[in-house]
């Protein structure tokens, strides 16, 4: 009876190679410091380059021991991303004026971490899309443009959408 009773416990305490989400181990020990670039931009929305990038290095630094530096060379990894593609286009339409009255951003990224010393890429998502919604005034004496702001949001919600993925393995 007690060898089958050992038997059953080693079959239940040996490791299947399964894990549970958010306890891997994606970014090595030997990375202390990374560096964010200004990302790639093939897209009309410039603005986009500068603010995901903060967006990134704020929420690296705000949740994790990394240090982010501005110098990529200085650093043990690196971010780097490009705005692949920008389109934006309403989705509700005010019934009286015809006017749209909600816009809805898709921003598509290629983002990409890589350990400097070896190459070796940590962390890759060719095609990471983020959306965003955002009303519109259809009074024209009360218009403001509200798609900025929308970005900003969208950059923050998508700032910790990378991180935790990268923390988390996923």
């Amino acid at each position: 009876m007690r060898l089958v009773w050992a038997i059953a416990g080693a079959l239940l305490t040996s490791a299947c190679g399964y894990h549970t989400g958010g306890r891997a181990e994606l970014i090595p020990g030997t990375v202390h410091t990374i560096a964010i670039p200004a990302f790639g931009n093939v897209t009309t929305r410039y603005k986009l380059t500068d603010q995901l990038p903060e967006a990134i290095a704020r929420e690296f630094i705000s949740r994790t021991r990394y240090r982010v530096v501005s110098d990529p060379a200085a650093a043990d990894a690196v971010l780097e991303g490009a705005v692949l593609v920008y389109t934006s286009f309403p989705t509700v339409f005010d019934p009286a004026t015809g006017r749209a009255s909600a816009v809805e951003v898709h921003v598509t990224l290629r983002l990409n971490l890589k350990e400097r010393a070896t190459g070796k890429n940590l962390y890759s998502r060719p095609n990471y899309e983020m959306r965003e919604r955002y009303q519109i005034s259809i009074d024209p004496a009360a218009f403001f443009e509200e798609s900025d702001s929308a970005l900003a949001r969208a950059s923050e919600q998508t700032a910790r959408q990378v991180v935790s993925s990268i923390l988390e393995a996923f």
